[in-house]
């Protein structure tokens, strides 16, 4: 994925657009995903490295002792200098990610859910030029299809200790439902947060987002937005995929969202231009409004390459 074009998208809009739909309900562990939001409480799952299952070394340990959780933990050694790491499940996406700090444990999640997985690394020799260290097939059986999508990961990085993780308990504290809790979030992150066209202009290509200090600097590209929005669900029990991808001709960030009584919500939030909008959820569901159908119906406007 260009990186560099996805960034220098010069317009914010269409962030994400909720509408919800009947279709694309994931059945296994719904009940435990969906009813593990708690208002005013915060539900961050902790990832493990406890060497009981690991691949590698040097310059790349591979922690696979909680692939069942849905997540694996790199770490490179000091003179690891860059690590690429590719891994192709049973969605036949080639996802690549990559670890440029030492000693820095990362969490990679295993978005395709359970299934056989390839996973290989790389390490940088000289500019683009990468040298294969291993190769190994791995299989994968989540407890739980929503796992992936409530831990931490590189792209979406949060802990108990992040700003936004109790800003999410604020915000939810009092809520009854789901529903309600992703209209609050939403209405923080889309009053406080501006674009940042010039962070837009001169972002590098493997940049990651940093959802603290996208609240503390309050400007962000639509990554930024995705990273933080997600995260903060993630981080009150609401099952959210960032996906990467295209809008339209715009490569562009947004956020998939389980709904406990609908399923999984494809995007989620809508950026006309003017103003962000938080579309009616019975839109969708029930098929009365016509234009909403005719948009997600026309495949040309939301393509998914990537989900983190």
């Amino acid at each position: 994925m260009n990186h560099r074009q996805f960034f220098r998208s010069p317009v914010p809009f269409l962030f994400l657009i909720l509408v919800l739909t009947l279709s694309g309900c994931s059945k296994k562990g719904s009940s435990e995903a969906s009813s593990s939001f708690t208002p005013g409480e915060t539900r961050v799952l902790v990832p493990q490295a406890d060497g009981s299952n690991t691949i590698g070394g040097d310059p790349l340990l591979l922690d696979l002792s909680h692939t069942d959780q849905g997540y694996f933990i790199g770490t490179m050694s000091g003179d690891g200098g860059k690590i690429n790491i590719q891994l192709i499940g049973p969605d036949n996406v080639t996802y690549k990610y990559f670890i440029e700090e030492a000693d820095s444990p990362t969490v990679f999640p295993f978005t395709a859910g359970s299934g056989s997985y390839t996973l290989m690394a790389f390490q940088n020799i000289s500019e683009d030029q990468y040298a294969s260290l291993f190769s190994q097939v791995i299989d994968v059986e989540l407890t739980n299809d929503f796992l992936p999508f409530l831990y931490p990961n590189q792209y979406v990085n949060f802990s108990q200790d992040s700003k936004a993780v109790s800003l999410a308990a604020q915000l939810t504290s009092g809520l009854t439902s789901d529903v309600e809790a992703l209209t609050a979030i939403y209405e923080y992150v889309t009053a406080n947060i501006t674009y940042d066209n010039e962070k837009a202009a001169t972002v590098s290509g493997n940049y990651l987002p940093d959802i603290d200090e996208t609240l503390s600097t309050k400007k962000g590209i639509c990554f930024d937005y995705a990273s933080l929005t997600a995260a903060m669900l993630r981080s009150i029990g609401i099952p959210a995929k960032l996906a990467i991808g295209y809008s339209a001709s715009v490569r562009h960030a947004w956020i998939d969202v389980y709904i406990q009584s609908v399923g999984w919500v494809e995007r989620a939030v809508e950026f006309n231009g003017d103003e962000w909008k938080l579309m009616d959820p019975t839109f969708a569901a029930t098929g009365t409004d016509e234009s909403i159908q005719e948009y997600i119906g026309d495949g040309d406007n939301y393509i998914t390459e990537y989900i983190r």
